[in-house]
């Protein structure tokens, strides 16, 4: 079913654009970059650059499906004319001109829009800008569903992905693998404190809150599993890191709307706990046969693919799954222009 569906998106799926030019004065707000994206926030430039160079594009408001709102968050966010404070007015005036300026939204208050983001700021200028949150599908890398500017099965979880050149390593077979479970990052949620407090004297648990002394790299090749541990936001790299390195998911962030969860199945590549069973994580990670383990890496290595942002982009990576997610979404009433 999902092949079949996936060839019915590629042929066709149509988005019209709200054009902008490079002579405007926020042209880097709505233009993709010019450069290789990279950084915690790269998924969203993966994503334009993807998208502008496709052929889901169309000029012909009539036939689109969908209607892109090209504004960048990331790029707002450090934008001295506009900064964190002032991105909430700088997008709810350009909701405002859109509307005059166009007859799309109108048609449909918007619920046949999108925005793409991977900063984490963009919840809060959904919560101030109550039309994003409503209407607009919001794709986005901050998707907790507990918080008020996430809304289920509208809205869009997009991975954010720390990108690495060249095609993932060979993955290491479980013998290779001697260390229970890795995880590296700051303490900065009581989720990362409490992992540290209990589990950073661990000998098969390795827990790292400062600088690391193995490679990055080498600690996830060498990992049963890594943690993927809630921070300020159910959402970091790490997800992609350790399916990147052929290393089984822990995911230990409570409400994170997991990328893709209506296609793909998490309990069959990674597992997910609860934070409140913290202190259950070794018997947890003990208790899992070497034949479940085989099969969550042998799944973990069939999907880890579309955890991944190509330059043009490549069938089933990161590009073409968020596609799908709207695709499937495309149920939303159509007027005619």
């Amino acid at each position: 079913m999902f092949e079949e569906n996936f060839k019915e998106m590629i042929a066709n799926l149509r988005i019209f654009v709200y054009p902008h030019s490079h002579h405007e004065p926020f042209q880097n707000i709505f233009m993709p970059v010019d450069f290789e994206p990279y950084g915690n926030y790269a998924s969203e430039s993966y994503f334009k650059k993807a998208l502008m160079k496709s052929s889901f594009l169309t000029n012909n408001a009539s036939e689109a499906d969908f209607f892109y709102l090209p504004f960048s968050i990331a790029r707002l966010r450090y934008d001295r004319r506009v900064g964190v404070n002032g991105i909430d007015d700088f997008v709810r005036k350009y909701i405002a001109d859109i509307r005059l300026k166009w007859p799309y939204w109108n048609r449909t208050g918007g619920v046949d829009h999108f925005y793409v983001s991977c900063h984490s700021v963009s919840r809060t200028v959904a919560e101030k800008v109550e039309e994003l949150r409503l209407n607009v599908i919001q794709i986005v890398c901050s998707a907790n569903y507990y918080l008020w500017g996430f809304v289920p099965h509208k809205d869009i979880s997009l991975p954010q992905v720390w990108p690495r050149k060249g095609a993932p390593p060979e993955a290491k077979l479980m013998k290779q693998r001697k260390t229970l479970a890795f995880f590296a990052g700051a303490a900065n949620s009581r989720v990362r404190a409490a992992l540290v407090e209990i589990w950073s004297n661990d000998t098969e648990i390795l827990v790292n809150s400062r600088r690391i002394s193995t490679p990055y790299s080498t600690a996830l090749l060498t990992s049963k599993f890594c943690l993927h541990v809630k921070g300020f936001e159910v959402n970091t790299a790490r997800i992609a890191d350790a399916l990147y390195y052929g290393c089984v998911p822990v995911i230990l962030s409570n409400n994170y709307d997991l990328p893709f969860n209506d296609v793909l199945d998490w309990n069959k590549f990674s597992l997910v706990i609860s934070t409140l069973d913290m202190s259950l994580l070794k018997d947890v990670l003990k208790e899992v046969k070497p034949s479940y383990y085989r099969n969550l890496h042998k799944n973990l290595m069939q999907v880890r693919r579309h955890f991944e942002w190509h330059a043009p982009p490549k069938e089933y990576d990161a590009f073409y799954m968020v596609m799908y997610e709207l695709w499937r979404r495309r149920h939303m009433l159509r007027f005619p222009l």
